[in-house]
């Protein structure tokens, strides 16, 4: 299970952050794919690297696997758990832009520098069910992409590319999206406001504290609690102006949706927890990442390993 959010500073910075929720990690590391590498596109939708990429991620094949990634543009993509709804198409489709699956973070990071211009590519994608190798099956995915302006959320399902404005700027797992969206309306009534004494007869009835309009709120991980929780929360954090600022708001904003160990199962008896969380500021082209065993952030610029090289760097 996954979360990611967006959004922007006062002067046109983004920033989009995700939790990645599973039983353990893969190997992953910030990978740097700079705008001189070669790519190894299956249906030749990468044909060279435009825009310099950073993210989190493994390498397969000489290719880079974002899990979650901007670029020099301000652009960022993350892939969050889908399954059961996403489908891919089973090979590539005359007279579309055929995308690999395991290949559209990297597809959309490197190759365009809005959401407008990747909402208008999208018109004529297919993504495909074309694993990179044996050892790595397609994921079941779904992604949301932003910029400073505002955020999409991609779903490729049995009925074809669905494109969703994400005015909440959050995502989490399934079901869809269009589903979490309209939930929301059942929690109408949540709110930072401090409570009023009230009149109960002939007793005054004064608050405990603070937060009594939050309660309702779901506090469990499931994936329709997590969006709410995480749209409440993403909605009323007060705005930053500095770049520490806006990190410890990403950071913190996504800790109330992070997953214990322990706490909850899956089928298969392992429990999932938050691997990591990682952000990427457009302010600086920074990523910015800490992990479950070590919660201490960490970062790399982008501007500090290469972006105009020829190899990717793996930090």
């Amino acid at each position: 299970m996954c979360t990611g959010i967006r959004f922007s500073d006062g002067d046109g910075h983004l920033y989009l952050a995700r939790n990645l929720d599973w039983t353990s990690g893969y190997g992953e590391r910030v990978v740097v794919t700079p705008t001189g590498f070669a790519p190894r596109s299956p249906f030749g939708a990468v044909e060279g690297i435009r825009h310099a990429v950073i993210g989190m991620g493994i390498v397969a094949e000489e290719t880079p696997l974002y899990f979650d990634c901007g670029n020099d543009a301000g652009l960022v993509v993350a892939g969050l758990n889908f399954p059961g709804y996403a489908e891919y198409a089973p090979g590539p489709v005359a007279g579309s832009t055929n995308v690999a699956a395991y290949e559209f973070p990297l597809w959309v990071a490197s190759q365009f520098a809005s959401v407008d211009e990747v909402e208008a590519a999208l018109a004529d994608v297919v993504i495909v069910d074309r694993p990179i190798n044996d050892t790595y099956p397609s994921s079941m995915l779904h992604w949301i992409i932003g910029d400073a302006t505002r955020a999409i959320v991609v779903e490729h399902t049995s009925s074809g590319m669905h494109v969703f404005q994400d005015d909440v700027d959050v995502l989490t797992n399934q079901p869809g999206f269009s589903w979490h969206h309209e939930n929301l309306r059942n929690y109408l009534n949540l709110s930072p406001e401090f409570p009023k004494e009230v009149d109960l007869g002939r007793a005054r009835l004064t608050p405990f504290g603070s937060g009594s309009f939050m309660r309702g709120i779901p506090g469990d991980y499931y994936s329709p609690s997590r969006f709410v929780r995480a749209a409440y929360v993403h909605a009323h954090y007060p705005p930053q102006d500095t770049e520490e600022g806006n990190v410890s708001r990403a950071f913190h904003t996504l800790q109330q949706v992070a997953m214990v160990d322990g706490s909850a199962a899956m089928g298969s008896g392992e429990f999932e927890k938050t691997i990591y969380t990682g952000l990427f500021s457009s302010r600086t082209s920074t990523y910015y990442w800490n992990t479950y065993d070590d919660p201490a952030i960490r970062s790399v610029a982008l501007a500090d390993h290469a972006p105009d090289g020829a190899e990717l760097q793996v930090v």
